[in-house]
C-alpha cells in the first residue's frame, strides 16, 4: 500500500509537471485563444481516440446522466481553457497561472456541495496558505491595467476548472480517464468550431507550439491528472497540483526569460510548503 501511494503521488506530479508547460506554450501562440483552445483539442481528441482505439476501450455512453454529465464537464473545460489563455495573454505566465491557482480555495469549499464529504479544515488552512503564497507571488497592480484584467480572467478560469474536476470526478468513478478525456476534446471542438471561421492562419511556429499543447499538456498531462481522481480527493490533488505555477514560472525562465522577484521566490515556498504537508495528510488518510 505504501509503494501504491507513493506511485499515485508521483503520479500526479508528473501530470502537474506537463499541465505545467501550458503556460509558457499558451503565451507564446499568437492565435486568439478561443482558436488555440479549438486546434489543441482537435489534436488531442485525435491522439487520444487514437490511445483509445490501440487499447480497445469502450467508448459507448450507456445513459443520459452520463451523457449530460460529460457533456457540461466538456464546456466548464472549454471555458476554464479559453478564459485561462486570455490571461495568459493580458498579464504574463506567472500572473496567469497564480491568479488561476485561486481554484484549491474554491475546490474546498465546493466539493463537499456535490460529494458526502466534510469540509476539512486543514484543507481550508492549506488552501488558505495557497492564497497567501499566490498573494506574495503576483506583483502590485492597478486595477485598470490588462494585468489586472488578467489575474481576474485567471480566477474566473479557477472557478470553471474547479467546477469541472469536481464533475469528473463522478465521471472518473465508472469511465477510464482516457475515455473522459476525449469525449471532453470532442465537446469542445463542436463548440468553439464556429470561431474558427475565416482565421488568418501564419506562423508556423504556432502549429508545432500547438502540437506540442495537444501531446505533451493534454494528451498525456491531462489524461494523468484526470485518472488520479481515482485515488484522492479532488481538494487534494488541488492542492498537490498548485506545485504548477512553481514549474510554469520555471518554463517562463527558461524559455521566454521572465525573472520571478524575491516575493515571488517567497511565495513559491509557501505552496511548495502547502504541497508537501498535504501530500503526508493524503497519505496518513489512505
Amino acid at each position: 500500500m505504501k509503494n501504491q501511494h507513493f506511485k499515485n503521488i508521483v503520479e500526479v506530479n508528473i501530470a502537474v509537471v506537463f499541465i505545467s508547460t501550458s503556460g509558457v506554450l499558451g503565451r507564446s501562440i499568437l492565435f486568439p485563444p478561443e482558436v488555440t483552445i479549438w486546434w489543441r483539442c482537435v489534436f488531442a481528441a485525435f491522439l487520444i481516440g487514437l490511445y483509445c482505439w490501440y487499447k480497445k476501450y469502450d467508448l459507448k455512453i450507456k445513459s443520459k446522466k452520463d451523457a449530460f454529465s460529460l457533456l457540461l464537464s466538456g464546456l466548464f473545460l472549454g471555458a476554464h481553457w479559453v478564459t485561462y489563455f486570455y490571461a495568459l495573454h493580458l498579464s504574463n505566465v506567472a500572473i496567469g497561472m497564480l491568479s488561476l491557482f485561486t481554484y484549491p480555495v474554491i475546490t474546498a469549499l465546493l466539493e463537499p456541495l456535490f460529494f458526502k464529504t466534510k469540509l476539512s479544515i486543514n484543507q481550508l488552512f492549506l488552501s488558505g496558505l495557497v492564497v497567501v503564497g499566490i498573494y506574495f507571488l503576483t506583483p502590485e497592480m492597478n486595477f485598470e491595467n490588462s494585468y489586472t484584467k488578467g489575474v481576474l480572467m485567471g480566477i474566473i478560469s479557477g472557478v470553471f476548472y474547479s467546477l469541472r474536476n469536481i464533475l469528473t470526478k463522478k465521471n472518473i468513478s465508472h469511465f477510464n480517464a482516457s475515455k473522459v478525456m476525449f469525449y471532453q476534446m470532442i465537446v469542445i471542438v463542436l463548440f468553439l468550431w464556429p470561431v474558427t471561421i475565416g482565421v488568418d492562419y501564419t506562423g508556423s511556429s504556432n502549429w508545432i507550439r500547438i502540437v506540442a499543447l495537444a501531446l505533451i499538456t493534454t494528451s498525456i498531462g491531462h489524461t494523468l491528472f484526470v485518472n488520479s481522481f481515482k485515488n484522492f480527493t479532488i481538494s487534494a490533488v488541488s492542492i498537490m497540483s498548485s506545485m504548477s505555477p512553481i514549474y510554469g514560472i520555471l518554463f517562463g525562465i527558461l524559455f521566454l526569460t521572465e525573472i520571478p522577484s524575491k516575493t515571488t521566490i517567497f511565495g513559491g515556498i509557501l505552496i511548495l510548503a502547502t504541497v508537501v504537508i498535504e501530500s503526508f495528510q493524503s497519505k496518513k488518510n489512505k
